[in-house]
């Protein structure tokens, strides 16, 4: 008999089954390092009805963090099928189980007794899968067999963390209010009654995906099929977006092009709870930045940029300065990603730190800002945040080692915490008051694209700072944030507290 079979024939098979008369026990999971806990709780279910079914989570749709799962859907379930207990085995097509089990419709679920609190499942999709499993009829039982943990397991192993990584991760587990899988829920759950406002440009990132097809006959250029084209929201937009499930008050001050000819499409992928303020700079398109890409192996091949970089006007700057300051006194942080396309002038960033409670920066070099885009201007805001690279060029020096430079940063901008991104190996961040730099390291495996990671990065980090969170935590929310941006295009995927929050508790296990 073949155990592996796809969802569709499955549920034939238990339509069959079960005009015999046949019991149905179904257990679902991702099951990546199999062991002696998934095999007794599979002989414990089997005990429960006939016919064992166990479905198996598909890779992308596995939320243990950036380089989970450690073993491919097939593998998984090959060695699932090779348990005597297991009749059937099947990849779950759909993003959750509790689609799945209105499909399958089990006479049993089975679930390890650490599901019993749903409290504290931040994803709700044991709630969901038990109203599911009421739905078709059935009932849902925990085993009560021994736990153990496969993301446990694969942390102490050299599976898929490196010995830097094992020293910071048990850092951060001696820690008692990190000890727990509520401890960690009860952490993150601290950011939704921040108010954030976050000041920046607005981009419209879009990737025109390409096939080369090689040399013009007559011209010395390279020319391309466009084949299809994506879009995503990028600069504070991104930002806003990312925060929006962690905080339950977001602000976006923002401007947009004269004719608001991308307002709709802004709006429209924005959530509920982001408010957005717009300026319509005169005589100025939404910025857009158009990359072509080629579609096989996702090479950049050229950037097309729509924008105007000049200084807003003495009037209009006015006009965003006073939304500036309305905005910043009735918000608990405010974070600045400056792009360094004429929104926030050398006032406003005085004004913005100035009034803030707490303020976040980020400001990028890019290749029309380089030489005139400057960190200094943010003297004294809280947290700041810069490429390594580019804290060199602020300091006008290549050759000095990154602790002297960090520190030689913070003296300058007057910066509390001055946070170094350092690409593969990490990021550093120096605390002003207590003369200490901490390190991080990098925890992305499959690095696609890093646009928009320096400023996830920033946003995490900063919500986590102001709450005063151990600055290890944060700086570890912060390099999983990125690890989960790097791993796609642009800002294509969104991080959210769910998915974040299960990382977390998977690495620290």
């Amino acid at each position: 008999m073949k155990k592996i079979v796809s969802t569709k024939i499955l549920s034939k098979v238990i339509s069959k089954l079960k005009a015999k008369g046949k019991k149905i026990v179904l257990c679902h999971g991702v099951f990546d390092l199999l062991h002696i806990g998934h095999i007794k709780h599979f002989k414990e279910a089997k005990t429960h009805g006939d016919i064992l079914i166990v479905t198996v989570t598909q890779d992308k749709y596995v939320n243990k963090g950036p380089n989970r799962p450690i073993f491919s859907l097939n593998t998984r379930m090959e060695s699932v099928a090779a348990l005597k207990d297991v009749d059937y085995v099947a990849p779950n097509t759909f993003v959750n189980a509790a689609h799945l089990i209105k499909m399958l419709k089990p006479n049993i679920y089975c679930k390890g007794k650490d599901y019993k609190n749903y409290n504290l499942d931040i994803t709700d999709q044991i709630k969901k899968e038990a109203s599911a499993v009421k739905s078709v009829g059935g009932k849902i039982i925990h085993t009560k067999t021994e736990l153990f943990s496969s993301s446990k397991i694969i942390n102490e192993t050299s599976f898929n963390l490196s010995k830097e990584q094992k020293i910071f991760l048990n850092s951060i587990k001696k820690k008692k209010e990190f000890n727990s899988d509520s401890k960690i829920l009860n952490t993150m759950n601290s950011f939704s009654n921040l108010k954030v406002l976050v000041i920046g440009e607005t981009i419209i990132d879009e990737y025109v995906y390409c096939e080369a097809l090689g040399k013009s006959g007559k011209e010395p250029i390279l020319v391309l099929r466009d084949m299809y084209k994506e879009r995503y929201l990028g600069g504070t937009a991104a930002i806003a977006k990312n925060l929006s499930s962690f905080c339950k008050q977001v602000t976006l001050l923002t401007n947009i092009g004269q004719k608001s000819e991308e307002e709709h499409f802004i709006k429209k992928n924005l959530q509920k709870n982001i408010k957005t303020v717009f300026l319509r700079k005169k005589k100025s398109p939404t910025i857009t930045k158009k990359r072509f890409i080629e579609h096989i192996n996702k090479t950049k091949i050229f950037g097309v940029y729509t924008l105007n970089d000049q200084p807003l006007d003495s009037m209009q700057e006015k006009i965003f300065n006073k939304k500036v300051l309305k905005y910043v006194n009735s918000h608990d942080l405010v974070i600045v990603s400056d792009y360094g396309h004429g929104l926030i002038s050398a006032n406003t960033a005085e004004s913005i730190v100035k009034k803030s409670r707490f303020a976040a920066v980020n400001t990028q070099l890019n290749s029309s800002n380089l030489g005139f885009h400057v960190i200094s201007k943010y003297l004294g805001a809280n947290l700041i945040t810069i490429n390594e690279t580019e804290m060199h060029h602020e300091l006008r020096n290549r050759t000095e080692d990154r602790a002297s430079l960090i520190k030689k940063l913070s003296k300058k901008l007057k910066s509390n915490y001055t946070h170094v991104t350092c690409g593969e190996d990490g990021s550093s961040i120096y605390n002003y008051t207590t003369n200490e730099i901490l390190s991080c390291p990098a925890f992305a495996s499959k690095v696609i694209d890093k646009v928009g990671t320096g400023d996830s990065m920033l946003a995490i980090l900063a919500i986590s700072l102001y709450k005063k969170i151990d600055v290890k935590f944060s700086m570890f929310l912060s390099a999983l944030v990125a690890a989960h941006n790097i791993q796609d295009m642009a800002n294509k995927t969104s991080y959210n507290k769910s998915y974040i929050t299960r990382a977390v508790q998977s690495y620290l296990k």
